[in-house]
This record gives C-alpha cells, sequence and structure tokens, in this order.
C-alpha cells in the first residue's frame, strides 16, 4: 500500500470573502481531503467549491482517468449528490 500525503488538510475553503454556510464547508473540506488521499488522481491543482449538497471541481488534472476517478471521489462522499466538472487537462500550473 502507498500512502500519499495530504493535501488540502485543515486548510478551510474561501470563496470571495463570503460566508459560507457550515455544511457547504464541512463538504468541500471532505470532498478536498477524499481528493488528496484518493488513488487515481493528482488532486493537487484542483479545487472542490461546494453549492448546497452540489461539489464544483475546479482545476487541472493529467488525463481524463483523473477527471473520471475525481468525479467518483467526489460522488462517494456522504452529503453530495451531484457533482459539475470544470477541469482542464493538461499541464497542472505550478509544477
Amino acid at each position: 500500500m502507498v500512502f500519499k500525503p495530504q493535501k488540502f488538510y485543515g486548510e478551510e475553503p474561501v470563496r470571495d470573502n463570503a460566508k459560507i454556510p457550515p455544511a457547504e464547508v464541512a463538504l468541500e473540506t471532505s470532498v478536498a481531503e477524499q481528493l488528496a488521499v484518493s488513488d487515481g488522481i493528482d488532486a493537487s491543482s484542483v479545487s472542490a467549491t461546494a453549492i448546497k449538497r452540489e461539489i464544483v471541481l475546479s482545476g487541472t488534472v493529467g488525463s481524463a482517468q483523473e477527471v473520471d476517478r475525481a468525479v467518483q471521489v467526489a460522488l462517494d462522499v456522504p452529503g453530495v449528490d451531484k457533482v459539475s466538472v470544470n477541469l482542464a487537462i493538461g499541464e497542472r500550473s505550478g509544477i
């Protein structure tokens, strides 16, 4: 078994200085933590934003398979009803 370092752990989501409802903060945090530790995806350039019970995945991944994996990971988090994808495939910025 290979352990991946957690990314996003303990970081609170920030969205245009708006007050985010606690349930959305918890959902965003749960999805981000699961993406960070899941096999099959490098989530270092992916962000998760909750809008009620929907998660919007944004950022960049390396392949279409990583997009599919990210969606499945997000859907597996309790409380997520829907996932919208705004992910680009290609070079990650800052890497």
